[in-house]
């Protein structure tokens, strides 16, 4: 009896100083906090994102005050750290204010596509047959014309401006989000769970949200985050081509723009803006590759 009691006090005090086990998103944390390149992404893009929500406290200056007097001021003359623009207006405080325009963008071109695109592939992955057909053909469609050419067409349909640049970027990724999502699906829909799930009657759509989505989260995570930068990217496309932002707003794409004649003689407005760009983007890049080696580490050590 001595010994029996013993041994189930030993079984006992080895369960309790057994580690407790980790989750999935631990892990993928502290595979993350290893790589420094997504780390220094992360950091470089939390503070141009401090930079927009605080835009009005760091560019005390208004972005569209001009001073003809002031115009063309090359970088670090007083007042102006960035100098001006061809009438005078500040490019530091157009390029900080710029900044919440090309992140709303990015963001909100992103929500669209991956809760239409998800919403799609799930449909597809899950239902199958003729709704699995239907649904596929047409992402096969979307997916015959480049991103850019699409949502070029989706603004000469609903016409130039912010809003309907948001929606055509969004509506261009649709088909990316649902392809990887009808995918992943297709694999989850035969786990031992979710049959079961089905076989005591469960709703589909129960099944699909609480059994299905969080096992397809990580692909979805990381499609958005390396999307942002590319929704980014288009957007300034698209006002550098005079389909997205309009005259007088400090979009970056729509300064390059507008200052592109100037590069000779002054370099600075469309260098800073196009800096602007391009660190942005690289940040996400470098984020959006880091998640995907600590989310999945098996694609992760396939893409070295």
């Amino acid at each position: 009896m001595a010994t029996d009691t013993l041994a189930e006090g030993d079984s006992g005090l080895e369960a309790a100083a057994a580690p407790k086990p980790r989750s999935e998103w631990t892990m993928a944390w502290r595979r993350l906090r290893r790589n420094k390149a997504a780390l220094a992404g992360l950091g470089v893009l939390i503070v141009i994102s401090l930079a927009a929500i605080f835009a009005d406290f760091i560019a005390t200056e208004p972005e569209n005050h001009f001073d003809i007097m002031a115009a063309e001021l090359p970088p670090g003359s007083e007042g102006h750290p960035l100098g001006t623009d061809d009438i005078g207006r500040d490019v530091f405080s157009r390029i900080v204010r710029g900044s919440r325009i090309s992140l709303r963008v990015g963001f909100s071109a992103v929500t669209i596509s991956a809760i239409v695109g998800t919403f799609i592939g799930l449909s597809a992955g899950y239902f199958g047959r003729w709704v699995d057909m239907v649904i596929s053909r047409i992402i096969d469609v979307m997916l015959a014309f480049p991103g850019l050419l699409l949502a070029m067409t989706v603004v000469a349909a609903l016409g130039s401006g912010l809003n309907n640049a948001m929606i055509a970027l969004g509506v261009a990724g649709i088909p990316f989000y649902a392809r990887v999502v009808r995918s992943t699906t297709l694999a989850a829909r035969e786990l031992v769970y979710v049959r079961a799930a089905r076989a005591v009657g469960m709703s589909d759509a129960r099944i699909m949200l609480r059994h299905i989505l969080p096992n397809i989260v990580s692909p979805i995570l990381i499609m958005a985050t390396l999307g942002l930068g590319g929704a980014i990217l288009a957007a300034a496309g698209l006002s550098f081509l005079g389909l997205g932002a309009e005259r007088p707003s400090p979009e970056w794409g729509l300064e390059l723009s507008s200052s592109r004649h100037l590069l000779r003689s002054s370099w600075w407005i469309s260098t800073f803006n196009g800096l602007a760009i391009a660190i942005t983007v690289l940040s996400i890049n470098l984020l959006g590759d880091g998640l995907r080696e600590a989310l999945d580490p098996q694609a992760g050590a396939w893409s070295h």
